[in-house]
């Protein structure tokens, strides 16, 4: 099984006449993702590598049945792009685009609330289920078919984590980039949720950061929720407080939480064994696996 993608996913890509939504279209077509129309405002019936332009999201779910789109949208326009998604009441939004301001998220965080889409990112790589579809700029050869869930704020430790795991022979369910910003669709915890109730899923790698407290309450949820056991990374042990580090969200306040001492303490009081390198990664889920 996977989680929120497969080989019926029927999506939409918002900005495909852009350079980046037309690259990444056709890299994601050449994997096997069903890609059934686009949508820019003003561009309605053009084609792109063969996809139908539909001037709306509205247009492209009704004349292709789309389920799904992924947002290659300059961030000035994103969060209209996020509405627009959201109005349409897709069953999953995947916001690649980087740089959108907080404030803007905000009100797109407030309006997802109110619907039953899950939204990932913005400022994230994407989603892939292996062999089936991949949402997003993934790169699709270094991932495999298996057992393995993965969940990261970070686009590099994923593939790293994931490089690792492949060349150990451990494929994986579905991987998740769910951004490194402030203000995001889809949390650790709304990825392990949907990962436990997967019965194909039988371990799981959470790659997180400093910064916020989302890795904190990622392992109480694994502690009170969770019997598929989750390996760990925390990127940024070396930051010194109060400097961003890449990502918007990565940066530590110096209140005593957020750093990666306490996301590491955490994790390891809820009973996930956290990796110095992604080798150490692969060797936890090796352990679990055997």
């Amino acid at each position: 099984m996977s989680i929120l993608v497969d080989d019926d996913t029927r999506v939409v890509v918002q900005g495909i006449t852009g350079g980046e939504g037309s690259f990444h279209t056709e890299q994601m077509m050449e994997y096997g993702t069903n890609v059934v129309a686009g949508a820019v405002p003003g561009k309605g019936g053009q084609e792109v590598k063969g996809v139908p332009v539909y001037d709306t999201v509205h247009d492209a779910v009704s004349e292709e049945d789309a389920d799904a789109s992924v947002i290659f949208v300059p961030p000035a326009f994103a969060a209209d792009a996020m509405f627009e998604a959201l109005d349409t009441s897709l069953d999953l939004v995947v916001a690649i685009t980087e740089g959108v301001p907080t404030q803007d998220m905000a009100k797109v965080y407030r309006r997802l609330n109110e619907t039953d889409t899950h939204l990932i990112g913005p400022n994230c790589p994407g989603i892939i289920t292996p062999g089936e579809a991949k949402l997003g700029i993934l790169p699709g050869n270094i991932f495999s078919d298996g057992n393995v869930g993965l969940v990261s704020r970070s686009g590099t430790l994923t593939y790293q984590v994931v490089d690792n795991l492949t060349q150990r022979g451990i494929g994986q369910t579905t991987a998740i980039g769910i951004g490194g910003d402030p203000i995001i669709g889809t949390s650790f915890v709304d990825a392990l949720e949907l990962f436990e109730a997967d019965t194909e899923t039988e371990a799981v790698v959470m790659c997180g950061e400093i910064g916020g407290e989302d890795e904190e309450q990622a392992a109480k949820f694994i502690a009170e929720n969770m019997d598929t056991p989750v390996a760990g990374f925390i990127a940024g042990r070396t930051a010194p407080p109060g400097k961003r580090m890449g990502h918007a969200g990565a940066i530590v306040s110096g209140s005593g939480t957020g750093t990666a001492e306490s996301k590491i303490e955490a994790l390891n009081d809820a009973g996930t064994p956290v990796g110095d390198t992604p080798e150490e990664v692969a060797d936890h889920i090796e352990h679990f696996l055997s």
